[in-house]
């Protein structure tokens, strides 16, 4: 399965160990192909340095992460989308898209509502982590 992983969702596993965010993200990690974009990559460690997060996020996390998107695979977007009510989430769309996603995972509601998009389903860590479950 390939899978999309919104900033906020590696944000929420940052700040919170064993959190449904965190599992979902090492689910993701184990056993799915995780995309990636050079926007989403930038926009993921842009807002992990903001001096109130990096304060607080455990170097472990830290390593895990930078281990993580070295061996992520890099979506070159060449299709273009412009469909979300906050056009700062078309990156997620476009990767999914151009990536041949099979899922995005976010808990932004702006990504939520359009949810499936071009049949590709958006769904919350929660979603996933019981989806993977059964």
């Amino acid at each position: 399965m390939r899978g999309v992983l919104d900033t906020n969702v590696f944000v929420s596993a940052a700040l919170k160990l064993n959190s449904t965010p965190n599992i979902a993200v090492f689910r993701i990690a184990q056993h799915e192909t995780l995309l990636k974009s050079s926007a989403t990559e930038t926009e993921l460690l842009e807002t992990l340095a903001r001096p109130h997060l990096a304060q607080v996020i455990a170097s472990n996390f830290r390593s895990f992460l930078s281990d993580l998107l070295t061996a992520t695979e890099t979506v070159i977007i060449v299709e273009r989308i412009s469909a979300c009510r906050d056009p700062k989430d078309d990156k997620f769309l476009e990767l999914a898209v151009n990536g041949h996603a099979d899922l995005i995972v976010t808990g932004d509601r702006d990504l939520l509502a359009l949810n499936p998009f071009r049949n590709i389903p958006i769904v919350t860590p929660a979603d996933f982590v019981h989806d993977v479950a059964r």
